[in-house]
């Protein structure tokens, strides 16, 4: 643990958003997941949560929390999917 006092904020800090991003990051794989079932069952509801699903990738993304690539290519799997 640090002595300094911005770097004790920092630590702090760094675990709060590390938290955050985690969060995001399962939401937006939990969605991808569910909407793939959906597609692959042929469910009602799977245009609806492929759009949500790509608007958690969209969103990771936009955060920085997955690569703009790889958002792109989720979202291309799951448009091929619906």
């Amino acid at each position: 643990m640090p002595n300094i006092k911005s770097a004790i904020k920092r630590v702090k800090t760094n675990e709060r958003l590390n938290t955050q991003n985690a969060k995001a990051k399962s939401a937006m794989r939990t969605a991808v997941k569910k909407a793939e079932t959906a597609a692959l069952n042929s469910e009602e509801n799977a245009n609806n949560l492929i759009k949500t699903a790509i608007q958690q990738v969209e969103k990771a993304a936009s955060k920085g929390l997955i690569h703009k690539n790889a958002a792109s290519r989720k979202k291309s799997q799951l448009m091929k999917k619906a």
